[in-house]
C-alpha cells in the first residue's frame, strides 16, 4: 500500500498504469465541495482507504485517447488552484516527462508531415523514396499519387480522404513497399498488409496489388470460414503477405485478431478501407472492435472518400484509429456535433483551427488535381416515346398520384414510404410496364397496414393487363438495343458497355431482349455471388476478371448501383455507360460514373454517358435534378479540405422535398402546355 504523507498531497501511478492516486491529506479535498466537484468532473473517484483516482482518460472530454498529460495538467492546475501543497513520485515524474519528450517528438513530426503534405520536403528523403520505389513497382505513380505514397510511408499512420477513382490503393501499396524494404530492425518497418473492407473491395485489392507489383499476392481471404478456420490461421506459422477481412469478421475475431499483430515477427499495416463503416461514435461493434486493435498495428490506414457524411463528429473514430494515444481533433465530441450544426462566426474560426490540427494526418486528391485526364462526354439524352398503352397507364398513375404528393407530411413514417412506393410506380412505367404487375404492397415495409384508400392498385392492374410484354417491346429497350449495336462497332474497351438499372427485374427483362438480339450480357447485382459456388454461375470477381480480357464472350454488363457502388473497377474494360434509369439519388449516379471514370485512363481515352429517358415523363425531372444535386455536390468536393455529405448509398432518402416539389411543377406545366 502506497504511505500517506500527513502534510501533504502525492501524486502516484496505479499499479494498473491506468489512473494517477492522490494520496496523503485527501481529506482536505473531500470536504471542500468546490474543489470535490472539480476533482469529479474529471473522473476524480474517492476509494475507502483514503486515496483519490483520477483515470488517465476523461469521461469528461469524451475521449479514450489515453490522455495522461491532460489529465495530469488538471490535477496539478486544481491542487495549485486550491493552495493544497503537494509533491511528484519519481515514477510519476518519469511518466510525465516520457509524455512531454514523446509530445516534443510528435510536433517535429507532425511539422515535417505537414511539410511533406505542403511539397516542403526533403529533396533528398523524396529521391530516396522515389528510387526504392522505381525499383519495387512495375506500375509507376504519377506525381500526385507517388508524394501522397511517400508522406503516408512518412507517417506511417495516415488518412487518405481522396476522391473515388484516384488511385488509393496504390497509394497504399507504395508506402506498404518503401516500408518494407527498410532494415528489419528499423521500428517502422512491415512485412504484412491487413487490409479490412468490404466484401467487394476484396479482389479490387488482389487486381491491383497484381498490377503494382507485377506478380499475384500471396494473399488469404477471411470470409466464408468458420471461427476455428479463421483462429487457426490467427495462430498459425503460414505466411500471406496479403490478408482481405471484412469489418464484421473483425468484430468476431477481436482477440485472435491482437494476437496475431503482436506475434513475433509479425509487423503489420492494417488498412481500413471505405473507413466511414466505422463512423459510429455511439458503440457501434464494427468501430469498437476496429478501434481496439488499432495500437497493437505497426502501421494504421485509412481510407475513404467521404470522411465526414453526417458532420464533423464523423471525424472522431477516424483518426482515433490513426492515434490511438493522441488527441488530434482538439474538440470534444459534443462540440463537433456543434460545428456541423451551427455556422457562426466563432464556429468558422473553429472549422479553420480543426481541418489545421488534422491537416499533417491527411492528404486528399481531387480529380481536377490530375495534369492529364480525360474529360467525360455526356451525350444529350435519347429522348424516347412512350407507347400508346404505356403513356396511357402512366397518365393514369400520375394523375392519381400527384394529389398524394401534395401531402406535407415527409416524416420517416408511413406517409414517406407510401410517397416513395409511388414514385417507383412512376419510374417502372417509364422504363417497362411490366413491372407493374406486381402489387405496390411489396414495394412496402412488411407489417405496415393498408388500405383501398390509401393503397388501390386495382385499376392499374386492369390496364397493365392490356399491356403484353410479350408483343410490345418497351421503347427504352429498342433505344438501348440500336446504342449497344453502334457503341460495337467500335471495338475494345470503345466498344464494351455498362448499362445502370435501378430494377431487379428490368435487369433480367432486359438481358432476354439482348440476348434474343445477338448481345452477350453478364449482370451485377445483389444476388450475383461474391464467392465460389457450386453452381455453374459467375462471381463478381470473375465476371470484372473476363470482362477485362480481349476474348471475353460477352462485351455487355447490365448492373445495379447498389450492388456496384463501391471499390469496382472496369476503367480499363469499358468506357461506355448507359443509364436505363436514374432515382433521385446522386451519391449514387455519381459512383456508378466513377467505375468507368478513374486514374489509369490515359488523354486518348474517350469515356461516354449516355441517358435513355422518356418524354414527357417523370425521367426529365430526376435527370434535371441530379444534374443540379451533383453540380452542388461537385461544388463542395472541389472547394472543402472535408467535404460533409453523404455518399453511403445506403443511408440516403430516395428524394427529398425539393424533388417532390419538381414533380408537381413539371406535372402542371405539362398539363398547361
Amino acid at each position: 500500500m502506497i504511505s500517506s504523507d500527513a502534510s501533504k498531497l502525492i501524486i502516484h501511478i496505479d499499479a494498473s498504469d491506468i489512473a494517477y492516486l492522490l494520496s496523503g491529506q485527501t481529506d482536505v479535498i473531500k470536504n471542500r465541495k468546490r474543489a470535490k466537484s472539480n476533482f469529479e468532473s474529471y473522473g476524480a473517484f474517492f476509494d475507502d482507504e483514503g486515496f483519490i483516482q483520477v483515470p488517465f482518460s476523461s469521461d469528461k472530454n469524451q475521449n479514450d485517447f489515453g490522455n495522461q498529460e491532460e489529465q495530469y495538467e488538471a490535477i496539478t492546475r486544481l491542487l495549485k488552484k486550491f493552495g493544497f501543497e503537494f509533491t511528484i513520485s519519481e515514477r510519476a515524474k518519469s511518466l510525465v516527462y516520457e509524455i512531454d519528450r514523446e509530445n516534443e517528438n510528435f510536433k517535429e513530426f507532425s511539422i515535417k508531415a505537414r511539410n511533406i503534405r505542403d511539397n516542403k520536403h526533403s529533396s533528398e528523403d523524396f529521391k530516396h523514396f522515389k528510387e526504392v520505389t522505381q525499383k519495387k513497382l512495375v506500375r509507376q505513380p504519377y506525381k500526385l499519387q507517388l508524394l501522397s505514397s511517400y508522406h503516408l510511408a512518412f507517417a506511417q499512420n495516415a488518412c487518405n480522404f481522396s476522391v473515388p477513382g484516384t488511385g488509393k490503393t496504390g497509394v497504399v501499396y507504395g508506402a506498404y513497399a518503401y516500408l518494407k524494404s527498410l532494415p528489419k530492425d528499423n521500428p517502422k518497418h512491415v512485412n504484412r498488409l491487413f487490409v479490412i473492407c468490404p466484401l467487394a473491395a476484396f479482389d479490387p485489392w488482389k487486381l491491383e496489388f497484381a498490377e503494382v507489383f507485377g506478380k499475384e499476392p500471396s494473399v488469404i481471404e477471411l470470409i466464408g470460414m468458420s471461427s476455428n478456420d479463421r483462429k487457426a490461421y490467427y495462430f498459425s506459422d503460414s505466411y500471406n503477405e496479403l490478408t482481405l477481412i471484412s469489418y464484421q469478421s473483425v468484430s468476431n475475431d477481436v482477440e485472435s485478431f491482437k494476437k496475431f499483430l503482436t506475434r513475433e515477427g509479425n509487423k503489420v499495416m492494417v488498412v481500413l478501407d471505405e473507413a466511414h463503416r466505422i463512423k459510429n461514435i455511439n458503440g457501434g461493434k464494427w468501430a469498437e472492435a476496429v478501434l481496439s486493435i488499432a495500437k497493437y498495428a505497426n502501421s494504421r490506414v485509412v481510407l475513404t472518400g467521404t470522411p465526414a457524411p453526417n458532420g464533423y463528429q464523423d471525424l472522431h473514430n477516424l483518426f482515433k484509429f490513426i492515434w490511438p494515444n493522441k488527441d488530434i481533433l482538439g474538440f470534444p465530441l459534443y462540440y463537433l456535433e456543434n460545428l456541423t450544426e451551427n455556422r457562426t462566426p466563432q464556429s468558422k474560426r473553429d472549422i479553420t483551427k480543426l481541418i489545421g490540427n488534422l491537416s499533417p494526418f491527411f492528404l486528399r486528391i481531387k480529380k481536377s488535381d490530375f495534369p492529364d485526364f480525360p474529360e467525360a462526354i455526356y451525350n444529350e439524352p435519347i429522348v424516347v416515346e412512350m407507347s400508346s398503352t404505356q403513356r396511357e397507364i402512366y397518365k393514369h398513375i400520375e394523375s392519381k398520384y400527384i394529389d398524394y404528393l401534395e401531402d406535407k407530411d415527409n416524416s420517416e413514417g408511413f406517409s414517406k414510404k407510401l410517397k416513395s412506393a409511388r414514385l417507383i410506380r412512376l419510374q417502372q412505367c417509364v422504363t417497362n410496364p411490366h413491372l407493374l404487375e406486381r402489387p405496390l404492397e411489396e414495394y412496402m415495409a412488411q407489417g405496415e397496414i393498408l388500405n383501398n384508400e390509401t393503397v388501390d392498385d386495382r385499376e392499374i392492374m386492369r390496364l397493365i393487363k392490356s399491356y403484353d410484354p410479350s408483343n410490345e417491346i418497351p421503347p427504352k429497350f429498342v433505344e438501348v438495343l440500336k446504342l449497344v449495336k453502334n457503341i460495337q462497332k467500335n471495338g475494345g474497351a470503345d466498344g464494351n458497355v455498362v448499362i445502370w438499372t435501378i430494377f431487379i427485374q428490368n435487369i433480367h427483362d432486359l438481358k432476354s431482349y439482348l440476348n434474343a438480339n445477338g448481345i452477350e450480357c453478364a449482370l451485377l447485382y445483389g444476388t450475383t455471388p461474391t464467392e465460389a459456388n457450386e453452381l455453374d454461375i459467375l462471381t463478381r470477381g470473375e465476371i470484372i476478371k473476363q470482362f477485362h480480357n480481349p476474348e471475353c464472350p460477352f462485351k455487355v454488363i447490365i448492373a445495379n448501383p447498389f450492388a456496384v457502388g463501391e471499390s469496382i473497377s472496369l476503367h480499363k474494360a469499358c468506357h461506355n455507360a448507359i443509364y436505363l434509369e436514374k432515382n433521385f439519388n446522386a451519391s449514387m449516379y455519381m459512383q456508378s460514373k466513377d467505375r468507368i471514370h478513374r486514374y489509369g485512363l490515359t488523354m486518348d481515352d474517350e469515356i461516354n454517358y449516355f441517358y435513355i429517358i422518356s418524354k414527357d415523363s417523370i425521367d426529365e425531372t430526376i435527370h434535371e435534378r441530379i444534374l443540379e444535386k451533383e453540380s452542388r455536390m461537385l461544388e463542395i468536393i472541389e472547394s472543402e479540405e472535408i467535404p460533409l455529405f453523404n455518399m453511403n448509398m445506403e443511408e440516403i432518402e430516395i428524394y427529398d422535398d425539393d424533388d417532390i416539389e419538381a414533380i408537381k411543377k413539371d406535372y402542371y406545366a405539362r398539363r398547361a402546355s
